[in-house]
């Protein structure tokens, strides 16, 4: 993407700068926004969700969004509808924040993340880890029946809730600790960026539903069927993971191979670091996420929080 095409997203109204946080131009990715709250606002915010945990989070649904409120009045009237500006806003969609070095608890990671997913929405329920987040490790040695964890395969990119029968709107990805890792950046592509999207959003099997099953480890037992391509506010979005879609023909799997192809060599897909104690989010519909393979550790080991969910209208 040219420095152009940078000024031009800059350029929408997401850039502020208040008196308890910043948004700017994200320093590895020309779409994205690095949201940054100052150190008081974050001490604030861990002391005063101290006698909240993470049980309470996972069994009083409304907990989530009471600290989410509680990072709200901290920060600004106004910080709530910026967040969901950028991620609604087709030219971004995404952004990243985190805690700064003010914590390295990872309960409070937790309430961090949920506090910052509810501004945006209601967390789905998550089956693989029975609650509405999930936490897993990357380490050396993996029996996974998936490349969630398999740190030395590239996790190719893909969309989220593919397998299951609800929207999933936004995801995040936080990370909690990492040791003796080379390798594994966060892998991007927002689909505006990819070249080939007319050649495969306008193919015939572009409507197709194909249908898309989960392995074991997911805890999904359904079948669901799935169109590739669809339309949002007339832009093309996707629905998209290599792993789980079941193809019923040679046309079928060539199709999707290719498409997976294509959008894997394209210029634009990103490698980008992400920080302990830092998340990105980012607009399910339109951007595609994986991640590069790790160099080889015996010791190595990564702690990630997923959480993905929809809209809020209020």
């Amino acid at each position: 993407m040219n420095a152009i095409n940078k000024q031009e997203i800059q350029s929408k109204d997401h850039l502020h700068t208040g008196n308890r946080y910043q948004i700017s131009a994200h320093p590895h990715h020309h779409r994205l926004y690095q949201v940054e709250l100052n150190t008081e606002a974050l001490t604030l915010f861990i002391e005063r969700t101290a006698h909240i945990s993470s049980q309470n989070l996972e069994y009083i649904p409304y907990m989530r969004f009471v600290i989410a409120s509680i990072l709200a009045e901290l920060v600004d009237t106004d910080f709530k509808r910026r967040l969901r500006a950028i991620i609604h806003d087709r030219e971004s969609g995404g952004f990243t924040i985190g805690l700064q070095e003010s914590s390295i608890d990872k309960e409070v990671y937790i309430k961090f993340g949920t506090a910052i997913s509810h501004l945006i929405g209601t967390a789905n329920f998550d089956a693989m880890s029975g609650t509405y987040y999930a936490r897993f490790l990357v380490k050396d040695t993996d029996t996974s029946d998936s490349y969630l964890r398999q740190a030395y395969r590239l996790f190719t990119l893909h969309t989220d809730g593919t397998f299951v029968d609800e929207p999933t709107d936004w995801l995040l990805m936080m990370k909690f600790e990492e040791l003796n890792a080379s390798g594994g950046e966060s892998r991007l592509l927002h689909l505006d960026d990819w070249e080939d999207l007319p050649t495969y959003s306008q193919h015939p099997l572009a409507s197709y539903e194909f249908t898309y099953k989960a392995p074991p480890s997911k805890n999904v037992q359904q079948s669901i069927q799935r169109r590739t391509f669809f339309l949002q506010n007339d832009k093309p979005c996707i629905c998209f993971i290599d792993q789980f879609v079941c193809p019923e023909t040679i046309e079928h799997a060539t199709w999707l191979k290719n498409l997976s192809d294509s959008m894997e060599n394209a210029p634009e897909t990103r490698a980008m670091p992400l920080p302990v104690g830092q998340l990105v989010m980012i607009n399910n519909a339109f951007w595609l996420h994986g991640r590069a393979a790790f160099e080889k550790h015996p010791e190595l080991h990564r702690e990630l929080m997923r959480q993905r969910g929809t809209f809020s209208n209020h």
